[in-house]
């Protein structure tokens, strides 16, 4: 790229972040970069071009940086640490990037077919690489889908670049970081819980997934061995035999959705309302897809959102569920140290990145009710202070 073209981009990115797609010409630009106009329509095929050119040359610069912060840390933990840090101070440093990547590239249909987008997939593959590292080494939990992981931690960035640019929330992003890495490390880090107990409930879950695969007169106890990784005849440490396995299956998820709904505290208690509230939210959405795609491409992906009425409701809205957060904080059964404001940007985030996948990719098969329900689990289990959450 020559000087010319370099003053160009930066120019645009300028107006962009100040005006908006359909507030800035390539005239516009040309005048703002001191070059002529026919250098600007020389080197960027129209204006839609030149814009993504601009996101393009900027999530290069991500990917740059990103490897240079990278290099050397190959631990895991200390690898997705480094990555969220370094993807909150980048936007810190780059407000008009924020603006222009949420409101002018993303909120474009065309952005998903261009060669920028091609690049943001390539800086999520480093995150994907970084998660399964952590998994192949022990650190976090076999049966967590890392996709949807990835789609949070790209979805928590989101929400808090927009708070705190968009709102104010905070002074800057990376202040959050701690509080992110809290609840995501609580969501995908094993527990260390009674061996014992861990065994039973790999069983149970393998069992149920056999079964459920290849029905109960063909499975074998030496297939839910292996899934469940354990030898064959352990099984029989925990269980008398196959029917018994198959009957602790559903003894368990009935005790357990019974306490949910009818324990101590009922539908009052926090667990059972954020469960409730998580899976309720998405339920909604999905009943109404015209609004969903209205909601996530043209509302919240629109600046104008963030100085409308509507705006009051939606945060009325989130702060129902941080005040669930608050009571099971009060009453014990949440960790104190969750940052609540934090925990509804997270869950949030992630919501608009699987929506969005669902509404922009509709023929990648997949089973949202039970991504909706992985996810509701994840978030149960970052806040809770018991560890009764191996089967929910």
């Amino acid at each position: 790229m020559n000087k010319t073209q370099a003053k160009i981009l930066r120019a645009a990115e300028e107006l962009l972040a100040q005006k908006g797609i359909a507030g800035t010409t390539i005239a516009d630009i040309a005048d703002r970069a001191n070059v002529a106009h026919s250098h600007a329509y020389r080197y960027f095929k129209g204006k839609k071009g030149l814009v993504f050119a601009v996101a393009r040359e900027r999530i290069k610069d991500t990917l740059r940086e990103l490897h240079d912060q990278l290099q050397g840390i190959s631990e895991p933990k200390s690898r997705l640490s480094k990555f969220t840090w370094y993807a909150l101070v980048y936007i810190d440093r780059n407000r008009d990037f924020v603006r222009n990547l949420m409101f002018e590239y993303r909120s474009s249909r065309e952005f998903y077919d261009s060669s920028a987008y091609a690049l943001m997939k390539e800086h999520a593959g480093i995150c994907s690489e970084i998660l399964n590292q952590g998994v192949q080494a022990g650190l976090y939990r076999r049966d967590v889908d890392m996709r949807l992981i990835n789609e949070l931690i790209y979805g928590t960035v989101d929400m808090e670049a927009i708070n705190c640019v968009m709102l104010g929330e905070t002074r800057d992003i990376v202040s959050d970081w701690e509080d992110i890495l809290r609840i995501l490390f609580a969501m995908i880090e094993e527990k260390p819980l009674p061996h014992t107990r861990v065994k039973r409930c790999r069983i149970l879950r393998a069992a149920e997934a056999i079964f459920a695969e290849k029905g109960y007169e063909k499975t074998k106890i030496a297939q839910i061995a292996r899934k469940a990784g354990v030898a064959e005849g352990s099984i029989y440490d925990y269980f008398k035999s196959k029917e018994n396995l198959l009957i602790s299956i559903s003894c368990h998820r009935i005790t357990a959705l019974t306490s949910q709904l009818t324990g101590p505290f009922a539908l009052t208690s926090p667990l059972a309302r954020l469960r409730r509230f998580l899976r309720r939210h998405f339920c909604i959405f999905l009943k109404n897809r015209d609004f969903l795609k209205v909601f996530i491409m043209d509302s919240l992906m629109n600046q104008s959102f963030y100085q409308s009425e509507a705006l009051a409701e939606h945060r009325t809205y989130m702060a129902s569920l941080g005040e669930i957060v608050r009571d099971g904080q009060a009453r014990g059964v949440f960790r104190k140290e969750i940052n609540p404001r934090v925990f509804c940007n997270m869950f949030m985030g992630v919501f608009i990145h699987m929506a969005l996948r669902w509404l922009l990719f509709p023929d990648r098969p997949v089973d949202k009710m039970k991504e909706i329900d992985h996810i509701t689990d994840l978030f149960s289990r970052a806040v809770t202070t018991q560890c009764d959450l191996l089967l929910l």
